[in-house]
């Protein structure tokens, strides 16, 4: 195990300095980029691993696996982000444990976290996922359902909007990707004035292991990489 998490810290740190590099590139501050280091192909070892050598957030795109890891005491200290598809029958199980939540994408699940938040005497931050690329197969509003679904916020006081979440098109490589996050960037900047004041739209999570150096250009504050930092791992 000693040699994964060798592995790991290495592969850590050729991120980090992609991420800074980066961002110097588009004239912004490092620490302006949040990076969440998505285990959902590994298994809670080589995560302790991840947590381990400085990645303190950490992503899952399924509940199951998301409880699983959490209840490992070696994971205890990680900060967990829901990045993949949430249904309203596990918005209890999962609040709890998570600080962020990137993927919701209909007014019917923000009002179950926001009711579930209650009950549980929470507040939780989410994200409004947008599907900027159009791919059928992926979750997401469009932007006109994004602008439907701002002013409906406004009565949900246990839950905080604090950006916007996309996944670049499966095809068309770099300049594709480029094309999805600057449609958020701007989705963004158009809709800010209209945002009720449980929504203030900073955060934009976009850009995964193959194309968060092109997200990062686009304004991402929060970059979601899994197989970069488990590259050469063992299991």
């Amino acid at each position: 195990m000693s040699d994964n998490i060798a592995t790991i810290a290495d592969n850590l740190a050729r991120v980090n300095e992609r991420v800074a590099n980066a961002t110097t590139a588009a004239g912004r501050d490092p620490a302006s980029v949040r990076l969440v280091g998505v285990t959902k192909y590994v298994g809670p070892v080589e995560a302790a691993a991840l947590l381990s050598v400085g990645c303190p957030l950490l992503g899952e795109s399924r509940p199951q696996q998301l409880w699983d890891k959490a209840a490992e005491a070696s994971l205890a200290e990680a900060r967990w982000h829901m990045i993949g598809h949430l249904q309203r029958n596990k918005v209890r199980r999962t609040l709890p444990i998570v600080d962020l939540i990137h993927s919701v994408d209909s007014l019917r699940l923000a009002n179950s976290i926001d009711s579930i938040a209650e009950e549980l005497g929470l507040r939780k931050q989410i994200l409004l996922e947008v599907n900027c690329s159009g791919d059928l197969e992926k979750h997401g509003l469009t932007a006109d359902g994004l602008k439907e679904l701002l002013p409906q916020l406004a009565e949900l006081s246990h839950i905080e909007v604090t950006g916007l979440m996309t996944m670049a098109a499966r095809e068309g490589g770099a300049s594709a990707a480029a094309e999805n996050f600057a449609a958020l960037r701007q989705l963004r900047d158009s809709v800010a004035s209209e945002c009720p004041p449980n929504v203030n739209l900073t955060e934009l999570s976009m850009g995964m292991s193959h194309d968060f150096e092109t997200a990062i250009l686009e304004g991402a504050t929060i970059v979601r990489v899994g197989s970069l930092l488990f590259d050469g791992v063992c299991r």
